[in-house]
């Protein structure tokens, strides 16, 4: 198995959801230490705001604007990341949304299916838009964002979110249990709280106070740092963080 830390090639990393949040610390995180980056996102704008924020040459970023809930787009941004770059080495699925009515009692059959296409379908996609090159070149690394809502269902995170979340762990797990053998691998990310954008769609938007309680998406960013700085032939399969 190659371990690509190793080679003078440097490395290319898809973040999608790179506009705030995790996605955006990651796409920082990852810079610093000298990875190209892909930076997916349903907005231009706030895709070019992280871009700056990375510090990146313009060589090595690609702004690449797309909607994660259709196949079609997602198989552009693939074939856009590679003719930039040539190769992808890791995926970082950090996309994610939620809807303000979320329970059994109130949520609509479109916020249903916006959290699945987001939160599951994309992440399937992406995979499978990348995979095929990582088996070829027989490494790569894919990261999901998951949530700790995968772990125990709450009315807190809301039966669409839960049921796409817990679908997005099976997904790593089912890459780590099919691609080993290809020499790739799979870390599926659980976080408890995090100060997040994402908060604004909570049916009661938290307090100054009780964010302040929370992790940051750079906490989280580390993580994913870890997942993928590892050597190759070392797999870290599942991280449940939470706020201390």
């Amino acid at each position: 198995m190659k371990n690509e830390s190793n080679n003078s090639t440097k490395q290319c990393a898809v973040i999608t959801g790179a506009g705030s949040g995790v996605g955006r610390a990651t796409a920082i995180a990852l810079a610093r230490q000298g990875w190209r980056i892909v930076l997916v996102g349903r907005r231009a704008s706030v895709l070019t705001e992280t871009a700056k924020l990375t510090g990146a040459k313009a060589a090595d970023v690609l702004v690449c604007p797309c909607d994660l809930r259709k196949a079609s787009a997602i198989k552009q941004m693939a074939k856009k990341a590679v003719a930039k770059f040539g190769f992808v080495s890791a995926l970082v699925y950090a996309a994610g949304t939620n809807a303000p009515k979320r329970s059994l009692a109130e949520v609509s059959d479109g916020d249903y299916w916006d959290m699945v296409d987001t939160n599951l379908t994309g992440a399937y996609l992406c995979a499978q838009a990348f995979l095929p090159a990582m088996r070829s070149r027989k490494t790569g690394t894919i990261v999901n964002i998951v949530s700790e809502a995968a772990k125990q269902a709450s009315g807190k995170a809301g039966v669409a979110y839960v049921i796409s979340k817990f679908g997005q762990a099976g997904l790593t797990q089912a890459i780590n249990a099919e691609e080993r053998v290809n020499g790739i691998r799979a870390c599926a990310i659980f976080p408890g709280d995090i100060d997040t954008p994402l908060l604004k769609k909570r049916p009661v938007v938290p307090t100054p106070e009780a964010r302040a309680k929370m992790m940051q998406p750079e906490d989280v960013a580390q993580c994913v740092l870890l997942a993928l700085n590892l050597p190759a032939r070392a797999v870290v399969e599942e991280i449940l963080v939470r706020p201390r």
